[in-house]
């Protein structure tokens, strides 16, 4: 079983076809790691009997050579999907109990491509978090040690994965799920992509239907694959994708075909290097730098032609960022009032209840995020606020709209540091929010983006360097990443990913 956790998705694709494996093993080594690694706490909520009967439904099809893309491939499943059957609750109080009828349009595509569900998998309350720390089902621990630390699991540090979707990258990086969903409001994905050394694609808005995925802020969020490497990602993304007449911002732009372009080279593109993504004042560690500029020599390397850039709005994208999708925030879950659905905690009056309910429903991040946007789209505050932050947000799509005139695509660091310790940055929130400084304004200006493996920090603890590219340009960024992850060595980072973490060895399998 240790073996087949070796496999990354297209190479099981292919033992599946061959009938070296089934996908009923298959299935079965992931659940068993998925056990084995409860301690990390990735999983709220574990399949075994639906995956079963998933995978053997699955084996029926290959057995007569009618297989989809991702058939027999396990996943798992960030808790922000819709999955009929299977309680969903954006890991959160006020959704408890909350079991949804009907899939939603991204996890519908994954199983109709053959996909095996093993599980739903812990994130920030409402996606809001980059710690995965705003959880209610608790903190995800990463996967990895750094290497001052021992061997012995209760002595090391605990690490965050990153968020909101900690729980699908640590998943991927302790190989106790083989690929995963996650979503990306201002750096969802590809942060904790980073953090785990794991790949994360956040396409361009509207590629992926959001309906049937809770909402934060709907402007801003868009669904992607979290996956081993970036084939694996381009795989999954490829079945994730649909135009959705149920999503009013889902596009009719065609996917081009990612795999086919997979290993096309890179040579002749131009890419751009902003000069304002090297952040003032210390808050950037020297190890990002280096881990940039050598990005920058193995794209060269491979034959592009790296340039400096402007983006002159960069500055601002993050103060815009958290106007505009608490504001968006603070619409979206005034429909959680214990009426509907989820949790309800009765009051002498209908205005008491609504208090009583979502007072002990929210976490205090999401209450946070409700004030701020409330106060932000109120009638004295609209205009100098919400209506400015918009107005900086055409500036700063315009920037890239602009540079992408002259270049094929961005390379950027995807954070300003490795993954730092659980509880170390969660007592104040705007050292919390500095995280996302890097990723923030791809998501306002609606560019696909992706983080890639780039090598590891002096504590043993993975890096990574994001590729930003035009809309509707995923097949340039795949390129690209490809790029990087060979010059990189990507696949000896995902092996220490899934072996670094004492216990976890054993149990994973690795």
């Amino acid at each position: 079983m240790s073996d087949i956790l070796t496999l990354s998705a297209t190479q099981a694709r292919k033992a599946l076809d061959g009938k070296s494996i089934s996908a009923l093993e298959l299935t079965n080594a992931y659940l068993d790691a998925a056990d084995a690694t409860v301690n990390l706490n990735a999983y709220t909520a574990i399949t075994h009997d639906k995956a079963r009967m998933m995978a053997a439904n699955s084996d029926a099809r290959l057995a007569k050579g009618c297989g989809g893309a991702l058939e027999g491939l396990p996943i798992g499943v960030k808790d922000l999907f819709c999955t009929q059957g299977v309680e969903t609750t954006a890991c959160s109080n006020i959704l408890n109990g909350f079991t949804p009828t009907y899939e939603s349009t991204v996890t519908e595509n994954l199983w109709n491509d053959g996909a095996v569900m093993l599980g739903k998998l812990n994130c920030d309350e409402f996606a809001m978090g980059s710690a995965n720390e705003t959880s209610a089902r608790g903190a995800v621990i990463s996967p990895w040690i750094a290497s001052e630390g021992t061997a012995s699991e209760g002595d090391a540090t605990d690490y965050t994965p990153g968020g909101s979707s900690g729980g699908s990258a640590a998943s991927v990086a302790a190989r106790s799920s083989l690929m995963a969903t996650g979503t990306d409001t201002g750096g969802s994905i590809r942060q904790p992509a980073a953090f785990c050394g794991v790949v994360g694609i956040k396409p361009t808005y509207g590629r992926c239907s959001r309906r049937g995925i809770i909402a934060f802020a709907s402007s801003l969020d868009q669904a992607g694959p979290i996956a081993r490497n970036v084939e694996d990602g381009a795989l999954m993304l490829q079945s994730m994708v649909s135009h959705d007449v149920g999503d009013s911002t889902s596009t009719t732009a065609a996917m081009p075909n990612l795999l086919g372009q997979l290993d096309d080279g890179i040579k002749g593109m131009r890419i751009g290097i902003p000069a304002e993504y090297t952040v003032d004042g210390g808050g950037m560690d020297a190890e990002i730098l280096t881990a940039w500029e050598n990005g920058r020599k193995w794209l060269e390397d491979a034959g592009a032609n790296c340039v400096e850039v402007s983006l002159p709005h960069t500055k601002y994208a993050l103060p815009t960022y958290y106007i505009i999708a608490p504001a968006e925030a603070s619409s979206n879950l005034a429909r959680y009032d214990g009426v509907r659905y989820g949790t309800r905690v009765d009051g002498d009056t209908l205005d008491e209840m609504y208090e009583n309910t979502r007072a002990a429903g929210f976490g205090d991040e999401v209450i946070r995020r409700i004030l701020i946007g409330t106060y932000v789209l109120s009638a004295g505050y609209y205009d100098a606020y919400y209506l400015k932050a918009q107005k900086t947000r055409r500036l700063i799509q315009n920037d890239f709209t602009d540079v992408f005139a002259d270049v094929d695509a961005l390379l950027t660091p995807t954070t300003p540091s490795s993954a730092f310790p659980i509880g170390q940055k969660n007592i104040d929130p705007i050292t919390m929010y500095l995280n996302d400084i890097f990723t923030v304004p791809a998501s306002l200006a609606g560019v696909p983006a992706m983080s890639v493996p780039s090598g590891l920090a002096a504590n043993g603890l993975p890096l990574g360097l994001q590729i930003i590219a035009p809309s509707f340009r995923e097949d340039s960024m795949i390129r690209l990443g490809r790029s990087l992850e060979k010059a990189a060595g990507f696949s000896h980072m995902a092996s220490r990913g899934a072996v670094g973490r004492g216990a976890v060895i054993k149990g994973a399998g690795a």
